[in-house]
């Protein structure tokens, strides 16, 4: 432990320690901070559950976090998503994470080029404006991205300088194409230095602003490069002109090659925005949900009112053709509600009294009078936007290794640039030629693609995947995903309805189906047991219309009873019947096949005049298989995964749906804590195990697997442990998710790999003079375009279903 006493280097650092219930809890957690290395001081305080720490540079917030929870307590942290402006490639995006993570209690912090976003976890007491000034000390521009502050209107069209340019190089490129036809249109020298000057020094000041802000920290960037390659070309030529342009011959310039570079990169940086503004098109349309104002009945009165303004509780009028504001129950009116933006479901679904409704679904033909159930951010639709935008601007484990990468990038190319002209002056070709090969290596050099393959992806695939109903959680779990190779299963609420359904209705001999039915429907038509409402459903399905019971009365954990069409009926369990006397007669075989298939067994029994009661007929009920479950399983199988089923449910009932499906392993009786266990079990030997479950005793499980799955129809705790989240309960949805998973990925490995290529090939053709600078240019503007036209592929994609 550290007694030294605090020098000037010391740096004070707050926590917020969660967790802490007496003075035991304090000085445990002081001796575990004290014994930090670089740690002078530690002090908690437990009515504030602060402790400050004073501690030497080099230790960060991370390090005592880590600390205090392995000590057995929590640390606050807030989240800050910041909106960086300035940022052209990865170098830049690189050295503002460096910038924020260097700052006393962040504890990491993530910057993404694409979404031109920094997501920063910090330690509660660090302000927004320290962040924000890191940011601009850096070089760049920073604001709070929730800010809402309207971006000013651009006084040009974006692809403006872009034109602007290319009108004024045209002229110095032109001569070079009719010279190839034999003629001489080249411009007098003095014309062509101020066309080019123009260029370099109001289109490409950019260039210079963003390269200086580079040095200035310390830094290089993709503008470094291009400033110093095109400013050496213009330099030479403006040179030239001066030794030489005053005799008849003259000198060959090349004005035109700086000119076009600057004109090629701008074009290059316009298509590349135009490109990146369409990944986030899956965010925009999920805002586009919102109505900006509802409907509410307030003391009779229907007024229009701000979304905002809508307060829990109230009653929201819904007209055809409008959005929900809010979520919430119905409770007047029936209609269809079109939901596809949000569960990804095509058709309009049915909805009526008693029935959730979600914001942003379209009300098709029917008045709605809705009960508000959430509003603002607790919406299912403000919940899911913010998942989709946690994901695309979160980092993906292998664009940690590319930005290693991108941070020795810029000085590499400079020193091969150096070496280039070094090595064509000492080769005797003269000091002209060994600048042009060396300002192309300068050019054709492009960090921007290796910075821009992973998040461009990761933005397409979470921002489609999401269209059509499946929320992906980070970049991490979409990485993860494509590599599982064991799918384990629960069964209630995910392979099966959840709910009990009347599965076989067998009369006793001599008695008709359809009148035991009726008889059965009779007597549950006032009850609101599960087992009732099945009953009733397939009466209904039927087409049957149960006659009236006088007498009824339940019999609690029996069943019921009554009189029905003048006979006295029960209708109940077989430990009541077996209570009664009743004898199951030529049904006990099939009575004793669905107890072993794990259905629940019911029957109807008449009392005769004598007292004795008969079987009239043998319900069972169980719990029905999702019609596409089979498909679902299928899909999976044929991807080559391993598909589990773990369940608490009897083996009987569980190895009966394992084999209607098509599943041949079953972990049946399996208690809620062991779940996480046989999870645990299923990774053994380094497999990937992806769990999908729908219930609360799942949440263990889904956090135990390498991706987890949650059915949005199931608990919020399953889902907020949940790595990616269907928003409908379809279970071909997992194979749809795994899916886009592996297309991503792939789309991020052909970014990445073409980025490499790219740069591994094209710096040595330059550097051997096999590539103008002119060429260089357009190659370098075609590189990153490229990465991004080729993961907007990803919105071509389409679930399994929606594509047959």
């Amino acid at each position: 432990m550290s007694t030294a006493a605090p020098t000037r280097d010391a740096e004070p650092l707050t926590l917020q320690v969660t967790g802490m219930s007496c003075a035991s809890c304090v000085a445990r957690v002081e001796r575990t901070l004290k014994k930090v290395p670089g740690v002078h001081e530690a002090s908690v305080n437990l009515a504030t559950e602060r402790a400050a720490v004073r501690a030497e540079r080099g230790v960060g917030a991370q390090v005592l976090a880590d600390a205090v929870r392995r000590a057995g307590f929590g640390v606050a942290t807030v989240e800050t998503r910041l909106k960086v402006e300035g940022m052209t490639c990865a170098s830049c995006s690189g050295r503002v994470e460096r910038a924020l993570s260097r700052l006393p209690g962040v504890i990491s912090a993530s910057v993404n080029l694409a979404t031109e976003t920094a997501t920063v976890q910090a330690l509660s007491t660090l302000p927004v404006p320290t962040l924000v000034a890191a940011v601009e000390k850096a070089g760049y521009g920073a604001r709070p991205a929730d800010e809402g502050r309207p971006a000013a209107a651009p006084r040009w069209p974006e692809w403006a300088p872009a034109a602007a340019s290319a009108a004024l190089t045209l002229p110095l490129v032109a001569p070079m194409v009719a010279a190839l036809a034999g003629r001489d249109a080249m411009l007098p020298g003095h014309w062509q230095l101020l066309l080019a000057s123009v260029v370099q020094f109001v289109f490409g000041a950019r260039f210079y602003r963003a390269g200086w802000k580079a040095l200035r920290a310390g830094s290089g960037n993709m503008d470094l490069l291009v400033a110093l390659g095109t400013s050496a070309a213009w330099g030479l030529s403006t040179w030239l002109l001066a030794t030489h342009g005053g005799g008849h011959a003259m000198p060959h310039l090349y004005y035109e090659a700086s000119a076009a570079v600057i004109t090629l990169v701008l074009l290059g940086k316009w298509l590349e925005t135009r490109a990146k503004r369409q990944t986030g098109e899956a965010i925009r349309a999920l805002q586009a949900l919102r109505p900006a104002t509802a409907r509410v009945r307030r003391d009779g009165v229907e007024l229009d009112v701000p979304v905002e303004a809508v307060r829990v509780g109230e009653l929201v009028v819904v007209r055809p053709g409008e959005r929900l504001p809010v979520d919430g129950e119905i409770v007047e009116g029936r209609s269809h509600l079109d939901e596809s933006l949000i569960t990804g479901e095509s058709l309009p679904v049915a909805r009526g009294p008693g029935e959730r409704a979600t914001g942003g679904s379209v009300n098709a033909d029917g008045l709605l009078i809705v009960k508000t159930l959430a509003v603002g951010t607790e919406t299912t639709l403000a919940r899911i936007i913010r998942l989709v935008e946690s994901a695309q601007a979160a980092k993906a484990p292998i664009q940690r290794q590319v930005d290693r990468v991108s941070a020795v990038f810029v000085p590499v190319v400079l020193g091969l640039a150096a070496l280039t002209f070094a090595g064509w002056w000492l080769a005797g070709a003269g000091a002209e030629t060994a600048l042009i090969n060396a300002v192309a290596v300068l050019v054709i050099a492009c960090p921007c693609a290796l910075g821009l393959a992973t998040p461009t992806a990761i933005m397409v695939g979470t921002g489609v995947a999401a269209r059509h109903g499946i929320l992906i959680r980070d970049a991490e779990a979409l990485e993860t995903a494509h590599a599982v190779q064991v799918v384990a299963f629960d069964k209630t609420g995910t392979l099966t309805e959840g709910r009990p359904a009347l599965a076989a209705i067998e009369p006793a001999p001599g008695v008709d189906t359809a009148d035991a039915l009726r008889a059965a429907a009779a007597l549950q038509q006032a009850s609101e047991h599960p087992l009732a409402r099945a009953v009733m459903e397939r009466a209904a399905a039927d087409g049957l219309q149960p006659p009236p019971v006088q007498d009824a009365r339940a019999q609690p954990g029996r069943g019921v009873e009554g009189r029905v069409d003048g006979a006295d009926l029960r209708l109940g369990s077989t430990r009541w019947m077996t209570e009664l006397g009743m004898a199951p007669g030529a049904l006990a075989p099939s009575a004793t096949a669905h107890e072993q298939a794990g259905r629940s067994v019911s029957w109807l029994a008449r009392t005769g005049a004598d007292g004795r009661v008969e079987a009239l007929a043998l319900l069972a009920f169980g719990d029905t298989v999702k019609p596409a479950a089979h498909d679902a399983v299928a899909r999976l199988e044929a991807a080559g995964l391993r598909t589990v089923m773990l369940t608490g449910d009897n083996r009987g009932s569980a190895e009966a749906v394992a084999a209607a499906l098509g599943i041949d392993e079953v972990r049946a009786e399996v208690l809620p804590g062991d779940k996480a266990a046989a999870v645990q079990a299923l990774r053994a030997g380094g497999l990937r195990v992806a769990m999908v479950g729908d219930g609360l005793n799942d949440a263990p499980a889904l956090a135990a697997a390498d991706v987890g799955i949650a059915m949005a129809t199931g608990t919020d705790v399953a889902m907020e442990t949940a790595a990616v989240t269907l928003m409908r309960g379809d279970p071909r949805l997992v194979a749809d998710a795994i899916d886009i998973s592996r297309r991503t990925t792939a789309k991020i490995r052909q970014g990445l790999f073409w980025a490499f290529a790219y740069n591994v090939l094209g710096i040595p053709l330059a550097a051997f003079g096999l590539l103008s600078p002119v060429v260089a240019g357009a190659a370098m503007a075609a590189s990153s375009v490229s990465v991004v036209t080729n993961a907007l592929l990803l919105r071509r994609w389409r679930p399994a279903g929606e594509s047959q």
